[in-house]
Formats: structure tokens, C-alpha cells, sequence
């Protein structure tokens, strides 16, 4: 069980009413004495003191005030005794190593400070198959997580890995002796050096089974794979080889088949040549992928299982009729149509848990000869099976199971009968459980095994066909752990470790490369020559069986995993609780999503509070006889008739109270199946959510998101797609950027940086806003202060929709309105979104003006401008008087209202000493009563012009980089400087598309973005 010792630190901490504790949680507890001076109002009005002496005084106090608010903590260091060779103080390593836990999976560089991991990189080497993306850059914190189990565990009391390896060995003896049944339980792991491992281990034991178990399923989708193609995996995609996408539930842009789509995607979404893809999409919820469709149909999950029977019709030459409705039914024709004409340039994807969906998309697919679609290497990184799965708990059940090992899984909460599980696990000799921290599942086992963060431990994994990696730590472990391998290789009776082991396997799939280059490079590929050949799947049959399929039930519920929150194995940490949902820009929660109309009939209501929150009904969701009492938000573009609730909260073990939060949807996920059949009325109370974007549409801001048609940007000249903004100087009309209200400075003399965001590639994912919180220490607030709208993002991502079926319809309502009551009314009108709207994704950070609005109201010189283009922040001289922050049209400078760090009031990572490991040295951590923002990474800018320094060489091209570009897997965020002419910023800036924010206020900025294009 978890701990409850308290521990101290001093003999001061045990004196009733002691100063420790007032220290805590506040940086000043002694009062300035400055009556000791000025006395009392009469004392001053009868004194003789001069009015020179007076000022005397009253600058001191104001002196006085501003060393004490200034004042900072004083932190001792010690230095190395012997310094390590391989650690230079102040300057970061990497180390190239993968992460697969399961449900992400991605080659990536660590980056550590002293020995400590801090951050994560995208590795860019040839052979990197998957990029991070949020969740991926957040797992640095995990790895500092203080809830994290620290030593092994018997029947709940702390023990020793000798009395576990005792323990085990007994008990797999007994097994073998009397013909017991071993099974090994464990995530997909994707590793050869694994998978080698368990099939020796289980050559002992009559009747072993390793049964692999994704807490989300791809079940249905490796179903059909190995009916056609004879192997359990996934069809991989190139979506950078396709100009129509078709997709039918498939949420290619979030977590659908592990994610990494966005970079192929984004490649001909950017209009090059008068030629951009076209994407349409049909779902039920509001996904990530449908907000950056071209074409968004929104229907239940019966009417797509329709629309791919319509497509197979229309492609393939299919028989089977289903009843699809007749608006759909239109589209799926036009879809079609250019489908058939895009040929092997076009490509149709699912997400439907429904193996005759799945058949249906690989027949389309060959029929077009797709060139985006490869089933010749496919993916392994998805490998559960809900058939073994459901047998392992009717056999714990029965208690036909005698040992039971579990490695990084934790089905008594994600099964929807983790009851039963918990009930089988009870008839088992033997049960172990590998794992991060005491979760719901190691609390009912017999051996709690702690497990190292990826971080800490040695691996390989075969993301796809041809494609391996090489895990490798890059820190010693903080507690007493093991890894699975190590100990299945020691109850096996091998002596090797699982390092030495690794080591015999790699040559096998390392193309070539030495054991240290594969350490080095963490990658290796191997090119996959040839096709695979299709098998003879009932094509015909699975289209008549999708044909007849019918409704789930009153609703049809959609379960889906969020981009912050995955499958739920990160939810005790903060920065991904705090993270906003990308579509619905809500932290801390999750809720029921449900149509405008379906909530008028049952009168569920969204509302906005005064302190700037969002409130809403609480409803009973009843799925299968199960009912839950969940919230409710309001989504545009919920198809009608459906709802939405994201699986992976809910949890209540191993997490900080601060962290449990939501309802555990995992307990209506029958059958592993994302589609229920459900009900929904509405309950008594309401509940508060945290959101940070009150606006719910763009309201005809033209001037914030610019977007136009590929028709358009084909046809017209830029000055029309892209009007630049007028103002009126000696009574004419002139370029807004014409006229400066300040003298201008030289800034082609050295470095002059700009950061390029192109609106038609960013998706909206958020990685840049985990990575940004990484590099810049960036705090939690929890969600009482978001609710507050006192969050401490440095960098944003505005979600905006249209108000009439289109932003362009937009637009035309705004220009018809005339006269003062037919304006508001419009206007008040245009805040309400359309029941299926466009969408669009804007990333907003300080915009570095070369002319701020701040700069000039800041009365003590905080904030000013760099030669370099950045917009500076002296921490230690902010005073707290917000000018700034009011003078800012962007919004993007945030106030710390508390001390955010050592402060239980805010126990997040920055509250406990082992939390803190994961700070940034080069970064300040801020005080209470100052101003911070995003500061253009300047000590990545500054790092990058050393280490050129010292190599004795200019700064090669596109070498800066700031933690959100560097982190943007689509290519939309470019930084660079605009002094070096061979820059792609150069390029970018030079661009018809490319404009200001707010370019009519002369702010000149140094970020700039271009004009969404979208091909309708």
C-alpha cells in the first residue's frame, strides 16, 4: 500500500506555530517596518520633517517594497568532487533512445542537463519512423513522478527482489511439476528482443500463453489484416503520397494505429504550384483530424459503416445495399468520384472498431492501387487481442490460471469488467504485476513489481516492418526497480542480463550498423522490397454484413481517447491534466459531448459564469444496464443522435488527489468496442469546467485568421486573399505597415530572428505547447485558477469555428448587417457556432513587436527590445504593475497571481524535490508578483551562437531553433533569422500568404503566419 509516513526536515518543522511552514507557502512573512519611520498619520502631520527629508522616506519604502519583491530564494550548490567525464556543467547531452509504453510509441533524443533527462527531441535521423507528439514530450515528467512504486512489494507490505525472486520461483516450480497454468499478460511491446524472451520462458510450462492486451483495441483492425494479408498487424500509410483522403471514423491526426501521420499529411496540405491535397472526412464526434478536413460530414457510426459499403459500391463494383442517408449519400458520391479519379493518388482510411469495415477500406485501397497505402510493412505497435483477452478473465474466473505475470498493464481499471478481473486474480497461486506506480491492478496482486521509466531502462522495438530501435537510459535508476525482461530471464535461469541479451539479437535487424552506431543513432531501417500479396477475404460478404448493420441503440456513444490524455497511463501528470483539449479547450475533465440539438430536447445547458468559467448539466449516461453520472458540454459538430466520452480518466490509484479527476469510461468500453449503444437524461447539480477560450467562433475577426480558397488563391491576386490593412495618413489611404509611430532601428547587423507559422499545416495537436512548458519551466496553476483564466501558458492555440456552414458564409453575414440594431444582432448572432462548422488552429505566443505596446508602459524597464528582435523580460525588475499585460493586443503575457513553486497550496511537480529534477537550469523559475511570457526560447538562441562560437564557425543554416518549432512534427512553426539570406524564415516571410496578426496596429512583430488555404 502507499505510504502515509510524513517526513521532516529540520527540528523547527515539529514546533507548533513554526516559521517552516509560513515559509512554505510564502515568500515574505516579515512585514516591512516602515511605521518605525513614518509613525502614525498625527506623528507625521505635527512633525517638522522637510518635504525633502519626507520624499527620503517614501523612497525608501517604495525602495524597500522593490528589493523585497525582487528578493529570490538562495540555493547552495556543491560542487563535483571528481567531475564525470561524460558531463560538462552548463551544456546539455543527448541521447537518441524510443519510447514504447504501450500506446505511444516514438524515436526521439533525450535531453539531459547534469545527468538529469529535462526534455525530449524529435530524433531526425533517416529510420525515425514516429514522432512525439504532447503526451511523448510530457513522459520526461513521469519519469520524476513522486507517487511512483520505489521498491517491491508482497501481499501489500514492502520486500526484498531476493524474497520476490523466491517467491516466484516456488511458485512457477509448482507450476511445472503439477502441469499449472502460466500466462504472461502484457501491452503490445513491439519488441523482437521481448517477444524472444517470453516464448523461452513459457518453453517450460505446459499450456503457457502470452496474451497481449492494448488497454484501447486495434483488435477489430488486426482482425482484418490477418484474414487478408496472414499476419497480425496494421496497414501502414503515407498519406505525403496521396491527393484525396477519404476517411470514415479514422482519427489519422490524434491516436489512430499509434498516431505520426501529421508530418506525410501536412505535406501537401501547403498549396505548391497552384496544388494542394484534398482531404474529406466522416465522423460522429468533432476529432482532430475532421477540424482540419476540407470537407467535414458529420454522421453517426451506422451511417459510415453505410458509406463505406457505398464507396466499396462505387470503387470496387460491390453489391450490397445499405440505407444511407440521403445527404450523406451525396457526399459519399462526390468522395467517391474523385477517389476514382485521383487513382492511385487517393487513399481511404477507418477507424471503425468493425472488422467487414476494416476489409471494406483494404479492398478500396488495392482496387485503387493506392500508393499511399502499404500493407507490405506494416505497423507492429499494435498487437491486443479481445478474444484471449475476454478467455484470460473467464480462466482467472474458473481458476484455471496457477501464475499470472503482468508487465505494463492495469486491466482492473481499463477492463470494463475489472471487477470479474480483480475476482479471478484472487483464485491464482501467483500473481505479479510490473509497474510504474501502485495502480489499481498491483493493489490486488500478490507481488507488486516496480518497473523503471523507459528513461532508466534498455529496449528494442520494431515500430514497423523494417524499421528498429534501440531504448537505452539515460539516467541510473532512482528506485529499486527491475525490468520484466531481467527477471523473466532470471526465473527462466538464464544469467544473461537483459542488456548482454539485447545485444545478441540486434545484428539480426540493426542494417548493418555496429552495436554503438545503433546506441548512437537509436535507429536503424532496413528498405522492405516488394508487395505483399492479398488473400482471399469475403470481400462481398463483409459489405452485405455492413449493410444490414443497425443502429446501436437510442444514442450511438463514441469512445475515443483525448490528445492530452491518451489511455490514461500519464494522468498523474500535471502538465498533461493541464493541457487544453485541443477541440474543446478544456482542461482537467472529461465529459459527455453532445449535439446542440439532442441538447435542446434534453435541455442540457451549457453556460459562462462571471469569473469567466464554463458551467454545465450533469447527465446520467446509461450504457448496457451501467450508469454514470458524467457532464455535459456542448460540441459543435456532434453528429446528431451521438455522444462522445474519452477514455483514461477516472483513475483513483497511484495518483495525487489533484489528479483524479473524471469518470472512468473504461467501465462502458463492452467488448473493447469504441461504438455503445446508449442513453442519456439529464440529472440534478451542474458542473464547473476549466476552460481557457470563452470566444466560440472567429465572429468575422478577417483580420486574425485570414483564410481564402485554393480557387481563389489559384485566380486573384494576393492583394485580394490577403489584403493588407489600410490606414488613413494626411487624409489618404495607406499600408498600415507604411506609417510608424516610432524611429526605426538598423536590424540587418547580426542575428534578427522570426518564427513562421503556416495555418494550412498546423493541426492543432498541441506538442508545441508540452514542449514549450518543458524548456521554460513553465507552471501548473490546477484547474481553480484556470477556471480563473489564470493560466501560465507561454504559448496558446486559439481554436476558432465559423458561425454559418462556412467561414466564408461568415463573412458574407457580417458584410450584409447595416444600421446600429441589425449590426448587434448580427454580431450577437455570429458568436453561435453552426451544428457543423469549419474550424481553424492558430498558435498565439508573444509576437517579439520591433514596435511594443508594452515596452513603452513598463514604468521600471522590465520588458524591452533585444537587437536580435526578441522582446526582453527582466524578471528581477517587474514590479507587477501589469501595464504591460493591459497593453498587449495579443494577450499573451501571463501573471503570476502566486508562488507556484515549493508550495503545497500548488502540489504539482514544482512542490516536491524529486519533481523539480525536471527544471530547466537555463531558465529562471519565476516569483510570485511578476510578468512572464514566451521569450522566443532565448536561451536556445544564445546556445546555438556559443557553441558556433566555439567551433569557430558561422551559424549554419536553419540551425536556431526555439522548443515549439523544433517540437512541430507538421512543419507549421519555422524559426530562423531573417539576416541569413539562406533561412528558409527568409523564404517563408517573402510569401503572398504571409501576414501580421493585427497588422493594422503597427506593431510590426517578429511572428508571422500565413493565410489558410483550403480546397473546397
Amino acid at each position: 500500500m502507499a505510504s502515509n509516513k510524513k517526513y521532516w526536515q529540520s527540528v523547527e518543522e515539529l514546533k507548533e506555530g513554526s516559521i517552516v511552514e509560513a515559509l512554505r507557502n510564502n515568500e515574505f512573512v516579515e512585514e516591512i517596518p516602515t511605521d518605525e519611520f513614518l509613525g502614525d498619520k498625527e506623528t507625521l502631520s505635527n512633525s517638522s520633517t522637510s518635504r525633502r527629508d519626507f520624499l527620503k522616506y517614501v523612497g525608501f519604502t517604495t525602495a524597500a517594497a522593490t528589493l523585497a519583491a525582487c528578493e529570490g530564494p538562495v540555493v547552495k550548490s556543491i560542487p563535483y568532487v571528481v567531475q564525470p567525464e561524460e558531463i560538462i556543467p552548463g551544456v546539455a547531452d543527448y541521447y537518441a533512445t524510443t519510447i514504447a509504453d504501450g500506446f505511444d510509441f516514438a524515436n526521439v533524443l533525450i535531453k539531459t542537463r547534469e545527468g538529469r533527462p529535462i526534455g525530449v527531441v524529435k530524433n531526425t535521423l533517416a529510420g525515425s519512423k514516429i514522432g512525439p507528439n504532447a503526451r511523448v514530450y510530457a513522459s520526461v515528467l513521469s519519469l520524476y513522478d513522486s507517487l511512483r512504486l520505489k521498491q517491491p512489494q508482497i501481499a501489500g507490505k514492502p520486500a526484498s527482489w531476493a524474497e520476490v525472486d523466491t517467491k516466484v520461483k516456488a511458485a512457477l516450480s509448482a507450476a511445472a511439476a503439477n502441469g499449472g497454468k502460466v500466462v504472461v499478460l502484457s501491452g503490445t511491446t513491439a519488441s523482437p528482443s521481448t517477444d524472444k524472451i517470453v516464448a523461452e520462458f513459457g518453453a517450460k510450462y505446459a499450456g503457457f500463453k502470452h496474451v497481449i492486451y492494448d488497454a484501447v483495441s486495434s483488435s477489430e483492425a488486426l482482425d482484418a489484416y490477418q484474414a487478408v494479408y496472414g499476419q497480425r498487424a496494421l496497414a501502414e500509410y503515407d498519406l505525403a503520397k496521396a491527393d484525396v483522403i477519404v476517411s470514415v471514423g479514422a482519427d489519422f491526426l490524434g491516436d489512430w494505429q499509434g498516431g505520426g501521420y501529421e508530418s506525410g499529411y501536412t505535406t501537401n496540405r501547403i498549396p505548391k504550384n497552384g496544388k494542394m491535397s484534398k482531404h474529406i472526412q466522416f465522423e460522429s464526434n468533432m476529432t482532430l483530424t475532421g477540424a482540419n478536413a476540407d470537407k467535414r460530414v458529420a454522421i453517426s457510426v451506422t451511417q459510415q459503416k453505410y458509406a463505406l459499403v457505398a464507396l466499396y459500391n462505387a470503387i470496387v463494383g460491390g453489391s450490397a445495399s445499405a440505407a444511407l442517408d440521403k445527404a450523406a449519400a451525396a457526399e459519399v458520391a462526390k468522395a467517391a468520384q474523385q477517389l476514382k479519379a485521383a487513382g492511385a493518388k487517393g487513399v481511404v482510411l477507418t477507424g471503425l472498431d468493425d472488422v467487414n469495415a476494416q476489409l471494406l477500406v483494404i479492398a478500396i485501397n488495392n482496387a485503387l492501387q493506392s500508393a499511399a497505402f502499404n500493407p507490405a510493412a506494416p505497423r507492429y505497435i499494435r498487437k491486443g487481442d479481445a478474444k484471449a483477452v475476454a478467455q484470460l478473465v473467464s480462466d482467472l474466473k474458473a481458476g484455471a490460471v496457477d501464475v499470472l505475470i503482468m508487465n505494463n498493464v492495469n486491466p482492473v481499471y481499463s477492463l470494463p469488467n475489472g471487477a470479474d478481473f480483480a475476482e479471478g486474480l484472487k483464485k491464482t497461486k501467483l500473481s505479479v504485476s510490473f509497474t510504474l506506480r501502485e495502480d489499481e491492478t498491483a493493489e490486488v496482486t500478490s507481488v507488486a513489481a516496480p518497473a523503471p521509466h523507459y528513461l532508466e531502462s534498455w529496449g528494442d522495438v520494431e515500430i514497423s516492418k523494417g524499421s528498429y530501435a534501440i531504448t537505452q537510459p539515460t539516467i541510473r535508476p532512482l528506485f529499486n526497480t527491475r525490468q520484466f525482461q531481467d527477471a523473466l530471464l532470471a526465473w527462466s535461469g538464464n544469467p544473461a542480463s537483459y542488456y548482454d541479451y539485447i545485444k545478441t539479437v540486434a545484428p539480426a535487424y540493426g542494417a548493418g550498423k555496429t552495436w554503438n552506431q545503433l546506441v548512437h543513432d537509436g535507429v536503424a531501417e532496413t528498405p522492405v522490397v516488394g508487395t505483399v500479396a492479398a488473400g482471399a477475404a469475403n470481400f462481398a460478404g463483409a459489405a452485405s454484413t455492413l449493410a444490414a448493420a443497425k443502429p446501436a441503440g437510442a444514442f450511438e456513444l463514441v469512445l475515443y481517447t483525448k490528445t492530452g490524455m491518451g489511455d490514461g497511463q500519464m494522468a498523474n501528470n500535471p502538465w498533461l491534466q493541464e493541457f487544453p483539449d485541443p477541440i474543446s479547450r478544456a482542461s482537467w475533465d472529461n465529459y459527455v459531448t453532445v449535439s446542440k440539438a439532442d441538447a435542446a430536447k434534453l435541455e442540457l445547458e451549457n453556460w459562462n459564469v462571471a469569473n469567466g468559467g464554463l458551467n454545465g448539466s450533469v447527465a446520467t449516461l446509461t450504457v448496457a444496464g451501467k450508469k454514470i453520472e458524467v457532464p455535459v458540454l456542448i460540441q459543435p459538430g456532434q453528429a446528431n443522435g451521438t455522444l462522445g466520452l474519452a477514455l483514461g480518466y477516472g483513475r483513483k490509484a497511484g495518483l495525487k488527489e489533484e489528479m483524479a479527476v473524471g469518470v472512468n469510461a473504461y467501465a462502458v468500453y463492452n467488448n473493447l468496442n469504441s461504438l455503445q449503444g446508449a442513453e442519456l437524461a439529464k440529472s440534478e447539480g451542474e458542473h464547473e469546467f476549466a476552460c481557457v477560450q470563452l470566444q466560440r467562433t472567429l465572429m468575422g475577426r478577417g483580420d486574425i485568421v485570414k483564410e481564402t480558397t485554393l480557387a481563389d488563391f489559384n485566380v486573384k491576386d494576393a492583394a485580394e486573399w490577403n489584403e493588407m490593412p489600410q490606414v488613413s495618413y494626411d487624409h489618404k489611404e495607406v499600408p498600415a505597415a507604411s506609417i510608424d509611430l516610432w524611429e526605426s532601428f538598423d536590424r540587418t547587423t547580426g542575428h534578427h530572428f522570426n518564427l513562421s507559422i503556416d495555418l494550412n499545416a498546423c493541426t492543432g495537436c498541441g506538442a508545441c505547447v508540452i514542449a514549450c512548458h518543458a524548456e521554460n519551466n513553465v507552471p501548473v496553476v490546477g484547474k481553480s485558477e484556470i477556471r480563473r483564466s489564470r493560466d501560465m501558458h507561454w504559448l496558446r492555440i486559439d481554436r476558432y469555428y465559423s458561425s454559418e456552414a462556412t467561414f466564408a458564409g461568415d463573412v458574407e453575414k457580417k458584410e450584409a448587417a447595416h444600421g446600429l440594431m441589425n449590426s448587434i444582432d448580427t454580431f450577437n448572432a455570429m458568436e453561435d457556432p453552426s451544428e457543423n462548422p469549419q474550424v481553424v488552429f492558430q498558435p498565439v505566443m508573444c509576437q517579439h513587436c520591433n514596435h511594443a505596446p508594452c515596452e513603452t508602459v513598463c514604468p521600471v524597464a522590465a520588458t524591452s527590445h533585444g537587437r536580435q528582435g526578441q522582446n526582453h523580460m527582466a524578471y528581477n525588475r517587474c514590479v507587477g504593475t501589469r501595464y504591460c499585460a493591459n497593453n498587449c493586443p495579443y494577450k499573451v503575457r501571463r501573471f503570476n497571481w502566486f508562488l507556484y513553486n515549493k508550495n503545497t497550496d500548488f502540489d504539482y511537480h514544482m512542490n516536491d524535490d524529486l519533481g523539480r529534477m525536471v527544471l530547466n537550469p537555463d531558465v529562471n523559475v519565476r516569483s510570485r508578483g511578476v510578468m512572464e511570457k514566451c521569450s522566443m526560447c532565448m536561451q536556445m538562441t544564445q546556445a546555438t551562437i556559443l557553441k558556433a562560437k566555439r567551433e569557430g564557425r558561422p551559424v549554419n543554416t536553419n540551425e536556431f531553433q526555439t522548443a515549439c518549432s523544433e517540437a512541430c512534427g507538421s512543419g507549421a512553426m519555422v524559426f530562423g533569422d531573417v539576416n541569413n539570406a539562406e533561412d528558409d524564415i527568409v523564404r517563408l516571410k517573402e510569401s503572398d500568404r504571409a501576414y501580421h496578426l493585427l497588422g493594422h496596429i503597427g506593431t510590426q512583430p517578429n511572428v508571422f503566419y500565413h493565410v489558410k488555404v483550403r480546397n473546397t
